[in-house]
């Protein structure tokens, strides 16, 4: 069996396919057939860009800059999720300690 190939298509080429369903005597279905596309990627593109911000869609050189964004994201939860937990901890002390000291 062979494989697909797979194809990176221009952010302007998968705008622009987004874009033409939405033109009168135009539908997903006959935009996706005449570009050769599976109707169902331009849904998903039309969802990747109602959902992302111009800048994580975009990747340069091979880079996917979303990626990295939610990469650093997650480490900066992480650091807020132990700031909280450390906070919590530093509260039951002093109140411990101010126990003790009455």
């Amino acid at each position: 069996m062979a494989k697909k190939q797979r194809h990176a298509y221009t952010e302007e080429f998968c705008r622009e396919a987004v874009r033409r369903p939405d033109q009168p005597g135009n539908t997903a279905a006959s935009v996706a057939k005449e570009l050769g596309l599976h109707p169902g990627q331009i849904y998903n593109w039309r969802r990747q860009f109602s959902r992302l911000s111009e800048k994580q869609f975009n990747s340069l050189s091979g880079v996917d800059y979303s990626q990295q964004e939610s990469e650093e994201e997650r480490r900066l939860k992480r650091e807020l999720h132990a700031a909280r937990k450390e906070n919590e901890f530093l509260k039951k002390a002093a109140a411990y300690f101010a126990k003790l000291q009455e």
